[in-house]
């Protein structure tokens, strides 16, 4: 079901003409935008961002074992999945990665920064792409599974999120998140990155369930290299000053290291789908699904 931005009728056609109010959405490079007064301008992140992510992200062992994840997730928990939605999709690269292992999948993506969509429209073109503020998601009852990766923690309003989520599923639809993990590895790396935080998993679980979800599975990752990351973060801290700081720097990998961490990550993967968690790591994977009786919630 779609929504009207403007007054909130569920009486939209199918180029989003509000047959209420009239109103439709204005388009930005070819996109429906929902929030446009944000297209370019926002707290949340920076949209110069989005061309060096695309150029990394496919080599990255990061980008790439969190993927596998990602997708090994989607096909274990949600097997009957027929539609899926991204918000904070960035350049694609996880939609890419998805559409590669289930082209029968109907893809959606959304993103605040407009700038971002050319990237991801390019990678997926088979998918649906719009302009979105995620705290105002205009669909209800429309998507059998949401996924939010590394996007929470640059939003104030973190519930609000997850409310819409939950009102945009169908009954019993799931949920996927990643997340950064543990507050006290806070450091420039998260300042720069524009996070708001990082997440405790009780704290990530608590939030979840107030939502009107059921949480099936909460582990962390990025566990095996958490020493390093440490290390990583603490070398962060003891910089004087933020002049001439590069969040994206640690993301520039030497080939040769670039393979270990990834094999390390593989067997990390291995682990998890043999159904063991991890209590502590870089980062927090969340499963969840709508509760039943959740889709009353006002």
């Amino acid at each position: 079901m779609r929504i009207c931005f403007a007054c909130g009728s569920s009486r939209c056609n199918d180029v989003w003409r509000c047959a209420d109010c009239g109103s439709q959405p204005v388009t930005i490079d070819g996109f429906d935008a929902f929030a446009p007064s944000l297209a370019s301008d926002n707290a949340g992140f920076r949209g110069e961002y989005f061309e060096e992510l695309a150029g990394l992200e496919a080599d990255n062992f990061w980008f790439r074992a969190r993927n596998e994840l990602i997708v090994w997730a989607l096909a274990r928990y949600f097997p009957d999945r027929r539609s899926f939605l991204e918000i904070g999709c960035g350049t694609g690269f996880v939609l890419s990665g998805i559409h590669a292992t289930d082209q029968s999948l109907e893809l959606s993506g959304s993103e605040i920064f407009s700038e971002g969509l050319a990237f991801a429209a390019a990678r997926v073109p088979s998918a649906h792409f719009s302009q979105m503020d995620a705290r105002h998601i205009p669909y209800r009852d429309e998507f059998d599974v949401i996924g939010a990766f590394d996007v929470l923690e640059h939003i104030d309003e973190d519930e609000a999120v997850l409310v819409e989520v939950g009102r945009a599923l169908r009954r019993g639809g799931g949920f996927l998140a990643t997340v950064p993990q543990h507050p006290s590895l806070w450091s420039l790396q998260d300042e720069h990155a524009h996070h708001v935080r990082r997440y405790t998993a009780a704290g990530l679980r608590r939030k979840t369930e107030a939502a009107g979800f059921e949480v099936i599975r909460l582990t962390s990752f990025v566990s095996l290299l958490l020493p390093m990351l440490i290390a990583a973060r603490m070398r962060t801290r003891r910089r004087r000053t933020d002049v001439g700081f590069d969040a994206i720097d640690e993301l520039r990998q030497p080939r040769a290291l670039n393979i270990a961490l990834e094999a390390v990550m593989t067997l990390e993967r291995t682990i998890l789908r043999h159904g063991l968690s991890f209590p502590a790591g870089g980062s927090l994977l969340l499963v969840a699904r709508k509760r039943v009786g959740a889709e009353d919630r006002p």
